[in-house]
């Protein structure tokens, strides 16, 4: 989800439930509105809210109740400015001041006025414009949050420097938002790669509960016989099955997640370790979760709870891409049966030629390679088109990829398949992908 600005947020505010906007036309993908026009005072009423307190004696609309207290709970943010490290400009004075009870009855108005969608990226905008970020060290600001991927990523910047008294509440916050990304990701995920996993097992002589009986019917269409009196009806006989071999206990594939753990890589590290301990929960994967940045930590063992896997990381710091891809190399004991997914920007403070051997060295071995450029919703990323053009030579695809097609890669790995890169323009995807 990309920031939105405060003409927008208010635009979202003044958009009504028949789909109009401030205009009174249609929001696009929205039913054609059910009411007539709208009149003068309320498109004014409505351009008064995005354009903000400014507006006030141009538009001649003065807002009361719940229009005021929202076009206050927009003032405070976005029409404040001044403070360190803000994008606000201007002479207007911040709204919100630095006080955590401010702030808190601040989250509070917000989630009243606005959807759970808009509360989060206003949100992250205060954040970012008016330098709240000590103030999340409080108990009470986090239990007043609305808490979302980004919000977990920022709780994680700020481990190190959070008093004890904090952690608690911000590890309830964490759960609470992987447990939800758990339950969005998790059937879908085990779903497709049990598949692709099965799929790498067909017999001919399957057990009746795992014969694939579409796959049994088409191979006997020509052994059909007409049943004699039954107005045409009849049979096929199945004298060849198709199935799929019985999942067994041993382990048929080894993943190994090595991940970029630089500031910007935040919300790829929230869902990679949530898809982490989901592939860990497969008894026929054997899943390895590494994090870097110039340093390298394995937190495999700590992968039965992905809560514990994101206090283990360090957001922020250098990175060194060949230092984690060796640790990850000197791991692989079945190449052909190993599937490597590097998690980064690829912007390298080691030795990028070193970096690049070791993954020709393990596509050479017979390690399916694959780099995710980011893994999350927020778009394209920003990264080192020249090594990501440099894997693209050896055959390691370079791409973003959104959680929802994270198990379709995996899928298409683990098969050996071409991989389904989703944006050409923003990706490097090597010969015959």
């Amino acid at each position: 989800m990309t920031a939105v600005s405060g003409t927008d947020a208010a635009d979202m505010a003044a958009t009504t439930t028949d789909g109009t906007t401030t205009d009174g036309t249609a929001t696009p993908g929205a039913a054609a509105p059910a009411r007539p026009p709208l009149d003068d005072g309320e498109r004014l009423r409505r351009w008064r809210l995005v354009l903000g307190a400014d507006s006030a004696e141009s538009t001649g609309c003065t807002l009361t109740g719940r229009d005021a207290a929202m076009d206050g709970a927009l003032t405070a943010l976005y029409e404040s400015g001044g403070r360190p490290g803000g994008r606000g400009g201007g002479g207007r004075s911040a709204g919100l001041g630095a006080s955590a009870p401010s702030v808190a009855r601040w989250l509070g108005d917000i989630r009243t006025y606005f959807p759970t969608s808009v509360v989060q990226v206003m949100q992250r905008d205060a954040i970012d414009r008016l330098g709240l970020s000590a103030l999340l060290l409080e108990p009470e600001m986090l239990e007043a949050v609305e808490a979302d991927v980004h919000l977990v990523g920022t709780l994680l910047s700020l481990n190190k420097a959070m008093p004890e008294t904090t952690k608690e509440t911000a590890r309830a916050v964490v759960r609470k938002v992987v447990e939800k990304l758990e339950r969005q990701l998790s059937t879908r995920t085990r779903a497709t790669l049990t598949g692709a996993l099965d799929r790498s097992a067909k017999v001919t002589r399957p057990r009746h509960h795992d014969i694939d009986w579409d796959r049994t019917i088409r191979a006997n269409l020509k052994n059909y016989l007409t049943l004699p009196g039954e107005d045409g009806a009849g049979t096929i006989v199945p004298e060849r099955l198709i199935g799929y071999g019985r999942a067994a206990q041993s382990v048929k594939k080894d993943v190994v997640l090595c991940i970029d753990q630089s500031g910007s890589m935040a919300a790829s590290v929230v869902y990679a370790s949530v898809f982490g301990a989901v592939l860990a929960s497969m008894r026929s994967l054997q899943t390895r979760l590494v994090v870097f940045d110039t340093a390298v930590v394995d937190l495999t063992d700590q992968l039965d709870d992905p809560v514990d896997v994101l206090f283990g990381t360090q957001l922020g710091g250098g990175t060194d891409i060949n230092r984690a891809l060796a640790y990850c190399q000197s791991r692989i004991t079945r190449p052909a049966d190993t599937v490597v997914v590097l998690i980064s920007d690829l912007y390298e403070g080691g030795i990028r030629n070193e970096m690049l051997k070791r993954v020709a060295a393990m596509k050479a071995s017979g390690v399916q390679f694959v780099t995710l450029l980011a893994l999350s919703d927020e778009g394209a990323p920003a990264y080192d088109r020249d090594h990501a053009a440099a894997l693209s030579a050896l055959g390691a695809p370079a791409f973003a990829c959104t959680p929802d097609l994270f198990p379709d890669v995996m899928a298409a790995a683990i098969e050996k398949r071409p991989l389904p890169i989703p944006d050409k323009e923003t990706a490097h995807g090597g010969p015959g992908h």
